[in-house]
């Protein structure tokens, strides 16, 4: 099978793989030679390998998109990716980063959405005529 991985900025990883194990929403999951076309979202995971020569590989995932083609094609298109070799240090560093990033753009977008409902609250009360006491 033939395995890239993608990020914004470069290709990560181009290689002949014997098997994948990835991770989505509903679990870890495996693929062979011969897998049925499938498509799922990757959340913050370390994607793992078999390379041909039996050798394993590593990446780092910050999110994205998981393709199988035809049953020799997998394609992962990712926000954010590092590749490495020791497994541990992927998951203690790198997966730890990614999780604090994702818990931050969270927060951010809370805090955006929170102000906007105040913007719109503010101009209700204008439209109807003036300032009046709204509940929050």
């Amino acid at each position: 099978m033939k395995l890239r991985i993608t990020d914004p900025a470069e290709i990560l990883v181009d290689c002949e793989i014997r098997s994948l194990r990835a991770e989505d929403a509903t679990g870890s999951f495996g693929i062979l030679d011969g897998h049925a076309d499938f498509l799922t979202v990757l959340e913050v995971a370390v994607v793992s390998w078999c390379d041909a020569a039996g050798r394993a590989g590593y990446c780092a995932v910050r999110s994205g998109i998981l393709t199988v083609s035809g049953g020799s094609e997998v394609a992962i298109a990712t926000r954010e990716g590092h590749v490495g070799d020791e497994l541990d240090s992927l998951e203690s560093t790198v997966l730890a980063r990614y999780r604090r990033q994702r818990e931050a753009e969270l927060a951010e977008r809370v805090s955006s959405a929170k102000l906007r409902m105040q913007a719109i609250r503010r101009m209700v009360e204008v439209l109807r005529g003036g300032p009046k006491e709204i509940g929050l």
